[in-house]
């Protein structure tokens, strides 16, 4: 898609306030695609002063109308499926068959779930002699990011729409180009002016003027938990609703008895996915000394397959720090058992699919959120450590299970401090609440829970 040189508020293009851009650059081969305005606080205020004179209209319009509005922006997407993959690879990289059946294809299933929900949801209720009306909280701004564009778009933006509020999108810097391409789809939807504004820049800069504005009754954020810190702390300080869906650094338990093989080779091949450049993957691989060597093998065998597979990491400065990553686990005493910090191409930001053995539960590899193709292997002696390992890092976003018999992966799986949990490969399921424990966020997202993350409540007594 041609990149527009403008911000999509209340309703239309218009020039952005200042003129300075952000080169967006195809990681594959390290050349500028596009340039996009880097918005500041005047294009976020215009954008806010929209949304808030929308609210009341749209937060007027009957829930069924709102679905209708959400169902015709899904089928846009829909319409416009191969351009959207087409557009994600070309600014984050991802091979093109990933970027048709998930940076695609889940925003689409995610919009769908939510057309139906606004349509089905409860938003009055009787509680004795009163009332309960679910009431949308008002302007959102939503800061999403750059690793599953558009499903982050679609994830915020979707539920805010059902429950009646404005909204306000800061995409991440390195991929613009596809929120813009949802502005467009909002627009051919025939969402109302005002109703959804786009405002592309930094986040130091746009991102934290949305976050202060006072016109914001609620910021929901993906991304770091440094950078989430500071969001919380601000709204705190102005007490403004705030959703948080940060880091992760989720284990894979595989129990005794559970099949190895399998669980070892779907457990590689979440951590190869998007080039590991996902918040909820499961990093940090946890085997039973008894099957501690095989697993390895296994797992060494099975990232040898993702060589030539996954795509590049989004830019240099996150292929300087996976490589890091990897230079700091061989420097702690991991051995490497596939992959390593070399590039393995001359041209754009690849880094090796890679696996670690003999990784200790205090490694930096095994405690901090790398966002690369690197899998830690851990060994554990009984079930009580291998949970300990489990619940042993200031996240709790993710994880996964695996035995021989379902009830006991569940009952290790319920006393793991983590929002989700797979159990033996579960299916994705996007009426599931997804969000964390602990430094991993505030609030969910996805189904009627996350919708639920966008309404405030009122009674009134009879």
């Amino acid at each position: 898609m041609k990149a527009h040189d403008g911000m999509y508020i209340d309703g239309a293009w218009r020039p952005a306030a200042g003129r300075d851009t952000i080169a967006v650059v195809n990681p594959a081969d390290e050349q500028v695609i596009a340039e996009v305005p880097a918005g500041g606080a005047e294009d976020v205020d215009a954008a806010v002063r929209a949304a808030r004179a929308a609210l009341p209209a749209w937060a007027a319009t009957a829930a069924a109308e709102r679905a209708a509005r959400i169902a015709a922006l899904r089928d846009v997407l829909v319409a416009r499926k191969d351009e959207i993959a087409g557009t994600v690879t070309a600014e984050l990289g991802a091979p093109l068959p990933f970027s048709q059946a998930v940076h695609a294809g889940v925003p689409i299933l995610v919009a769908g779930s939510y057309a139906e929900l606004a349509a089905s949801y409860a938003f009055e209720e009787k509680v004795g002699n009163s009332t309960v009306y679910a009431e949308p909280v008002g302007v959102v701004g939503a800061i999403t990011p750059w690793n599953y564009p558009l499903h982050q778009i679609v994830a915020k933006v979707a539920p805010a729409l059902a429950a009646g509020c404005t909204i306000v999108l800061k995409p991440a810097e390195d991929t613009p180009l596809t929120a813009q391409l949802f502005a467009e789809a909002v627009h051919e939807a025939g969402v109302p002016a005002g109703v959804f504004n786009l405002v592309t820049g930094l986040g130091p800069v746009a991102g934290q003027a949305l976050a202060e504005h006072e016109g914001v009754d609620l910021v929901s954020f993906t991304g770091s938990t440094a950078v989430g810190r500071k969001i919380g702390a601000t709204a705190g300080a102005a007490v403004k609703r705030v959703a948080l869906e940060l880091g992760g650094k989720s284990a894979n338990v595989i129990l005794p008895s559970a099949d190895l093989a399998r669980a070892v080779g779907v457990g590689v091949a979440n951590v190869m996915g998007n080039s590991g450049q996902t918040c909820s993957a499961w990093t940090r691989m946890l085997v039973h000394t008894s099957q501690y060597d095989e697993a390895v093998a296994l797992a060494a065998e099975a990232a040898a397959k993702y060589g030539d597979r996954i795509g590049p990491l989004v830019n240099a400065k996150q292929h300087a720090r996976v490589r890091g990553y990897i230079e700091k686990g061989v420097a702690q005493g991991a051995r490497l058992v596939a992959g390593g910090p070399e590039a393995p191409r001359e041209q754009g930001y690849f880094v090796s699919p890679t696996v670690f053995a003999d990784v200790t539960p205090e490694m930096a590899i095994a405690q901090e959120e790398i966002f690369g193709p690197v899998v830690s292997l851990i060994r554990y002696e009984d079930e009580d450590d291998a949970l300990r390992i489990a619940n042993g890092t200031v996240y709790g976003l993710a994880g996964a299970v695996w035995a021989g018999d379902e009830a006991e992966a569940v009952a290790f799986a319920r006393r793991m401090d983590t929002g989700q949990v797979d159990i033996n490969g579960g299916r994705f399921n996007p009426l599931a609440p997804f969000g964390g424990y602990k430094q991993s966020g505030v609030g969910r997202e996805l189904g009627s829970h996350g919708l639920a993350e966008y309404l405030q409540t009122k009674s009134l007594q009879f």
